[in-house]
């Protein structure tokens, strides 16, 4: 079993994912490469878990990410999002995590895996239980890391998003139990390199390379699920702003409710997200989870679309980890149009429709 960072005792870095109908999310396949170079930093095993049943994840998908094990949290009363709870969890799963039971024969159990660190994306829910989490061991925890590297035990060098992702800071962290909120638009999300697999301690030995997932169910207390919250069909359905690989943005020059119908109408043709600046949700017109910025969501899209935005510092906080913005807008000194990477100076009310016209052709073209 490899060597940890606690005087050789065999350690283990945990990865909550976050997860969906298709399986993680693609803001919690970005933590794991955060999670995995923090393992072999310390040649500490990497252990995912979720909340669901055995097989929300295939075991495929679990190969890649480089894990040996991997837990499923579920129970009865866990059917709906229970940040509390949630955390409860996690904390029963940090305070040792559970081998395999005993076999008929008298073989004994695997022992318990004491862990060293619990990470997660910092989604709206990632940051809410890993809070809860600090709250419950009492330990702090560390936002919007983008590294993180064993240098002792209880101590772990971090590099983390401050301002908004202006600015990078270093900084150690000082604790038995890290727990560590991965900031989404930090890493690109790909799994880890196949070539690299084998050499991962967590799977040293493993023969078949199959992945061992275990379904653990927690000890939970009654004020543990006071708070749950359960998502209407309505609002699982459609792209996820936080993880959407197009969004297509609008601002004060969409003129009103109304005039989004368009940019609606492009984000289902590309597969894209709508989201809107601050003043939108402001003057009601949207509601505000749609809005992007330093208050709303950050965005790491591929490709940013922004329509009638201006470009406030605010919203640029929010959308700077795109790979490529391009404004469309009728000002030309807009501050947007100076940090886009491209820039259509033009009324969104005609470049729009021209847009979802071509696309239209396009594929009918080619059907």
């Amino acid at each position: 079993m490899p060597g940890g960072g606690g005087g050789g005792i065999a350690m283990t870095v945990l990865c909550w994912l976050e997860i969906d109908a298709d399986g993680a999310i693609d803001s919690s396949a970005r933590a794991l490469p955060v999670a995995d170079r923090l393992a072999r930093s310390a040649n500490e095993d990497l252990v995912v878990a979720w909340f669901g049943e055995v097989g929300s994840i295939a075991e495929s998908d679990l190969l890649k990410m480089g894990a040996d094990k991997a837990f499923a949290v579920a129970s009865p009363d866990l059917d709906g999002y229970a940040p509390l709870a949630w955390a409860r969890a996690l904390a029963g799963l940090a305070a040792g995590l559970p081998g395999e039971a005993g076999a008929p024969g008298g073989v004994p159990a695997v022992a318990a895996a004491p862990v060293s660190a619990v990470l997660a994306a910092a989604t709206d829910r990632g940051n809410e239980v890993l809070a809860h989490l600090g709250a419950i061991t009492g330990l702090p925890m560390a936002a919007n890391v983008v590294s993180a590297t064993r240098t002792g035990p209880g101590e772990c060098r971090l590099i983390r998003q401050r301002w908004a992702g202006s600015l990078l800071e270093e900084a150690v962290l000082d604790a038995q139990l890290a727990l560590l909120a991965v900031a989404a638009d930090a890493v690109p999300a790909e799994p880890v390199p196949a070539e690299a697999i084998p050499a991962h301690p967590a799977l040293a030995g493993a023969g078949s390379g199959a992945v061992s997932v275990l379904r653990y169910e927690p000890e939970l207390a009654p004020g543990d699920l006071l708070v749950r919250a359960a998502e209407s069909a309505g609002e699982r359905a459609g792209v996820s702003l936080a993880t959407a690989r197009v969004v297509i943005g609008g601002g004060r020059g969409v003129g009103g409710p109304d005039g989004f119908a368009a940019l609606e109408e492009l984000a289902g043709l590309l597969g894209a997200a709508v989201g809107v600046s601050r003043v939108v949700t402001s003057e009601g017109w949207r509601p505000h989870r749609q809005q992007v910025g330093q208050t709303g969501t950050k965005i790491s899209p591929e490709l940013y679309l922004a329509c009638g935005i201006s470009g406030a510092i605010q919203h640029m906080a929010g959308c700077q980890g795109a790979k490529t913005i391009v404004a469309i807008n009728t000002d030309p000194g807009a501050p947007i149009v100076a940090k886009a990477d491209y820039a259509v100076i033009g009324d969104l009310h005609q470049v729009v429709p021209a847009l979802v016209e071509a696309l239209r052709a396009r594929r009918a073209g080619a059907a």
